[in-house]
């Protein structure tokens, strides 16, 4: 007999585009008694199921929001598709929205949340109970939550994490994101520094499978404004407010290849095309130079309440790189793996990341376009890629090792491959304090894995009805903003119970209990199946 798959969807509903993350998991109504206690004290195992997207991002329905039906439709028919029609009025469904529906005013973006719930709930049969817990947007630092869960939980930082009574270790992984518009830095603190910073963290609380509850205490914060896009135009800002009393109209550009010329807005200029009068951006291909450019704009020297800061007046916890990596998505790994890779790259580090990005950026432009042309798959995408690269990649690298401290190389300097980490390195912990993932078990990683293990585990009964699944401020008792994800309350206290079965008889009959197989997904990748 074939598994009996509990389902859950969420909706990404990004600046670019909307993903449909389709992710399914064991639904049990007991868990045998020979169960180990191993076994027992493991989170859910979630395995993801399907991935469907579209675009543009939902934010461009904003001034017509009636559209929205026809927009979400090819992905509700994906979903649709892959779960069995009788699951259908079981399975949760989210649209969460991040980025560019962040800058919608308030009116259109309220509207549009609301006609995108109506439509759901009137064209489909997918469990919605809540239109404002379900279809919402999500601030930054609360994707950067999601994001550090998912990470953890598929690298094994839940598995390994310990908080010793000294203070010394807490092996959680520390998670980086990067986006056009901002960027989120979250890592758990140890016991120490927690204790010293608690008013600034976040609680994250989640369940194991035989109910009892785990708690981390996380320094989470979002930096609006830091993003690669953003931060290029405060840049271009900084270039004209520099030479506005030179009178040229030709502003020289660190931070391109050789000879490329743009527009302040990025458009390419043809060397007989200018227009006169019109500023215009020209490359000179100096990295080192960019470097020192683009550094002023982590605004290192505002006001910070006490040290450590990390930038732009952020206060922080003390990191210690000795104990705690860093994995880094999105941006990161675009930035260090899209135009300065090859096959057959050794994974990254940032000496040969450095003299990849010299050469590249020293290049002629014309001689970086007659390598792309030819491509003539994705020719265009693959320019504007080359012609930003520089640009990214020393924002990059000043955002990581000037602006959050990450150490240039492993704090181990004695262990001779200390430049060449390998996937198994990273299984082993012996991780560098900075590594770009992408994909984990040949999957692409999502924030949204984060959310829905949120949901899972909110639903197994708790061994302790007081303390529910969620996120929010660090304070005794539960947060005024604390995100509850599970029932509001169980009927009946369940300690004591031996089996989960048991435990379900005595919550009430309208809660599904989720004892999950332990071996759908194993939260350590193997070497083989991890991409760095």
């Amino acid at each position: 007999m074939g598994r009996d798959w509990q389902w859950g969807v969420i909706f990404d509903a990004g600046s670019s585009g909307t993903r449909a993350h389709i992710y399914k998991w064991t639904n049990e109504s007991t868990v045998p008694h020979d169960h180990s206690t191993k076994d027992l004290a493991s989170l859910p195992k979630l395995k993801l199921a399907k991935v469907e997207k579209t675009r543009p991002g939902i934010s461009e329905l904003a001034d017509h929001p009636t559209d929205v039906g026809d927009y979400l439709q090819p992905l509700i028919d994906a979903a649709m598709a892959e779960i069995p029609a009788k699951k259908i009025p079981d399975t949760p469904i989210f649209v969460m929205a991040t980025a560019g529906m962040r800058l919608v005013p308030e009116a259109p973006r309220a509207a549009l949340l609301q006609q995108t719930c109506e439509y759901l709930r009137q064209n489909t049969r997918f469990h919605l109970p809540d239109c404002e817990r379900h279809i919402r947007v999500i601030p930054g630092e609360t994707e950067g939550l999601y994001g550090w869960l998912a990470a953890n939980y598929l690298l094994g930082g839940f598995d390994q994490a310990t908080d010793a009574d000294d203070g010394a270790r807490q092996d959680t992984y520390g998670f980086l994101d990067m986006g056009g518009a901002s960027t989120q830095i979250v890592f758990a603190p140890n016991a120490t520094e927690a204790a010293v910073h608690w008013d600034n963290l976040k609680l994250v609380r989640l369940r194991n499978v035989g109910g009892a509850a785990s708690e981390y205490k996380v320094f989470s914060d979002s930096f609006l404004g830091f993003g690669a896009n953003v931060a290029r135009q405060r840049y271009v800002e900084a270039l004209e407010d520099r030479y506005s009393t030179n009178g040229t109209d030709v502003l020289p550009d660190p931070c391109m290849p050789k000879g490329l010329r743009t527009t302040f807005t990025g458009d390419l200029v043809a060397l007989d095309a200018i227009p006169p009068g019109e500023h215009t951006l020209v490359g000179t291909g100096d990295f080192e130079e960019c470097l020192n450019q683009t550094y002023p704009l982590l605004r290192k020297d505002a006001l910070c309440e006490d040290s450590p800061c990390l930038f732009n007046g952020q206060h922080a916890p003390a990191i210690d790189f000795d104990v705690t990596r860093f994995v880094g998505v999105s941006e990161y790994w675009h930035v260090t793996h899209g135009v300065f890779s090859s096959p057959g790259d050794k994974p990254y580090d940032l000496a040969s990341y450095k003299e990849n990005v010299d050469h590249f950026c020293g290049q002629d432009w014309a001689e970086i376009q007659r390598g792309i042309l030819p491509r003539k798959k994705d020719s265009a995408r693959k320019l504007q890629d080359a012609q930003d690269a520089c640009f990214k990649a020393s924002w990059m690298i000043n955002v990581l090792y000037k602006g959050i401290g990450v150490p240039m190389t492993l704090s181990d300097t004695s262990r001779p491959d200390a430049l060449n980490e390998t996937a198994q390195d990273a299984q082993e912990g012996n991780l560098d304090a900075f590594m770009p993932i992408n994909k984990i078990h040949g999957t692409e990683f999502s924030w949204t894995l984060g959310a829905m293990l949120l949901y899972v585990s909110g639903q197994i009964l708790p061994t302790d009805a007081s303390l529910p699944v969620g996120i929010g401020s660090n304070v005794a008792g539960i947060a005024a903003d604390f995100e509850r994800w599970g029932p509001s309350q169980w009927t009946t206290p369940v300690d004591g119970a031996d089996t989960i079965s048991e435990k379900a008889a005595r919550a009430g009959p309208r809660l599904v209990v989720m004892a999950l197989a332990l071996e759908v997904w194993p939260h350590v990748a193997s070497a083989s199946t991890l991409e760095w």
